[in-house]
């Protein structure tokens, strides 16, 4: 299909029922109290708040409104001061970007990302060594963040790019899953339409969309227009150069708005659902495709949390060493201005005051109330266990230390936070595919657009580097129990004990140690490759 039809109603209505999902999970993502209370209350804070008819509504839009941060409040001065955030869902999404990339992906063509003593490795190509150029041009960077916001709001989409006044070779950029209209077939990405606002003076909106589909011939095809309309209607369609944004897409682009140049099989677009499945749109014809945030079903533990910890700030408030003075020790403000009495004064003057008609002084009463911490802390790290829980990790993988002390070696680690590494491993399984999908269409790009020879993606492999290694000293005894077992050749300790050498590297240690020990210098690439026997007279 074409770009999408002017003056229809915008978002999409087919996304109708995501969106407000997707809007409650970016506000806690985002963290910002007014965002919290313009989802949960409907206003953004600076109409007069009022009862709504929601708040005693039943089904779910009842029990939004009667979120903690959906409450009716009359003073907007005291909900900022008394509504306090706890960033936790911001904690949940950065862990699991770090599960899955606190080191680059390794992008090896053939049997070159085989496991120690597995395969033969490969020497340097061309589709290798551009492969290097990728991962070292912000490759890393951009699949982290991607995942770090996918994990919030249950996916992301990263899209191949060329701009050849920028960089000489394409390069990934990431679109949130909030500001797509995708298409599936049987489960799998046939096409998708993303937009973003480029300009809005209040009344008049212009989106830049930028459609991906296929050919029938399977080639992937890339679209874009520019649209001029409201903030609840697409508009009319308009020339790319009438705007700045949209303007160097204007000499690329034929009569229907598709890019010329680059067009190779596939799209150049991928979908990374975080998990799967989708629990909260499982019957949406589009949602039960879009995969599953980390805080499905945390929301109402994201709200007892924070409402539990603003409560024992109010105990602070409160508890502050305050006195009670009868009203004509007030300060007095002029005539007509009423009187005034500073709460935060400590040291007071002596005051000439009357008695009183039984003969004694008012007096100034203290009032100072307890602060209930162990209370408040125990709801707290209640709610933050079972938010962990529900999003499918461990506690030690978002505290800061284990306790007892102490090394730990990789083993003992992933033993402890086991259901961290289980969920880390779902994860992987989304994520591999669509790595090695936006990979070749790279290295198709590459050829198509900036003729860069000799590159082939066929034999292509994706591996995902451990999160937790031991150290040297572990790695070393393990290393000297294999030797004493004679379980391991050199070839593969060196491996262990250096991961990411590159083969001509370990081929030299190997060499090297071989040579000091006065063990006979073999090919290490050989070793455990039995000559067959020379036939007998028999044979």
């Amino acid at each position: 299909m074409p770009l999408p039809q002017p003056n229809q109603v915008w978002p999409p209505k087919a996304l109708t029922a995501i969106r407000p999902k997707l809007e409650e999970w970016d506000a806690w993502y985002q963290g910002d109290p007014g965002t919290l209370t313009r989802v949960y209350t409907g206003r953004d804070g600076s109409a007069s708040p009022k009862v709504r008819p929601s708040q005693n509504a039943g089904g779910v839009v009842g029990a939004l409104s009667r979120f903690w941060w959906g409450r009716p409040v009359k003073d907007l001065t005291q909900q900022r001061r008394a509504q306090i955030h706890l960033p936790i869902a911001a904690d949940l999404a950065r862990v699991s970007a770090d599960l899955l990339y606190s080191e680059p992906p390794r992008l090896t063509i053939g049997d070159e990302g085989a496991k120690p003593g597995q395969g033969k490795v490969k020497k340097s190509t061309p589709t290798q060594d551009r492969l290097l150029e990728y991962v070292d041009d912000g490759f890393h960077e951009v699949l982290a963040t991607g995942a770090e916001v996918g994990a919030a709001l249950g996916g992301r989409y990263h899209r191949v790019t060329w701009d050849q006044d920028i960089l000489q070779r394409p390069f990934l950029t990431t679109v949130d899953a909030d500001a797509a209209w995708p298409e599936f077939r049987w489960g799998r990405l046939v096409g998708v339409t993303f937009w973003h606002v480029v300009a809005d003076d209040g009344k008049t909106v212009r989106r830049h969309l930028e459609r991906h589909e296929l050919d029938g011939q399977g080639i992937g095809i890339t679209l874009h227009g520019l649209y001029e309309g409201t903030t609840d209607n697409l508009g009319r369609l308009i020339p790319l150069d009438k705007d700045d944004a949209t303007k160097p897409l204007a000499q690329l682009v034929d009569g229907d708005g598709a890019i010329v140049a680059g067009r190779t099989p596939g799209l150049a677009v991928a979908y990374t659902p975080n998990q799967t499945p989708s629990r909260v749109w499982r019957s949406d014809p589009i949602g039960k495709n879009l995969g599953r945030s980390d805080y499905d079903q945390c929301e109402p533990f994201f709200d007892a949390a924070d409402e539990a910890y603003s409560s024992l700030m109010r105990d602070v408030r409160l508890a502050k060493a305050r006195i009670i003075v009868p009203s004509y020790m007030l300060d007095s403000n002029g005539v007509g201005r009423g009187t005034s009495f500073d709460g935060d004064r400590e040291v007071y003057e002596g005051v000439n005051v009357p008695p009183s008609e039984e003969g004694s002084r008012a007096e100034i009463t203290p009032q100072q109330f307890d602060i209930r911490v162990e209370e408040h802390l125990a709801v707290i790290d209640d709610q933050v266990q079972r938010i962990i829980s529900t999003a499918g990790y461990s506690a030690q993988t978002l505290s800061d230390g284990f306790e007892g002390g102490g090394t730990m070696t990789a083993t003992e680690v992933q033993a402890r936070e086991r259901r961290s590494y289980l969920t880390r491993d779902r994860k992987i399984r989304h994520e591999r595919p669509a790595l090695l999908h936006l990979v070749r269409k790279m290295l198709d790009v590459d050829t198509a657009v900036f003729s860069t020879p000799e590159l082939d993606g066929t034999e292509l492999r994706a591996s995902f580097a451990d999160t937790v290694q031991d150290s040297a000293l572990v790695m070393a005894q393990t290393v000297q129990a294999l030797e004493t077992a004679r379980a391991a050749s050199t070839e593969t300790k060196v491996r262990m004990m250096h991961p990411d050498w590159e083969p001509e590297m370990v081929k030299a240690e190997v060499a090297l140690i071989l040579s000091e020990t006065g063990a006979p210098l073999a090919d290490p690439f050989a070793i455990g490759q039995q000559e067959e026997p020379e036939p007998t007279p028999e044979g």
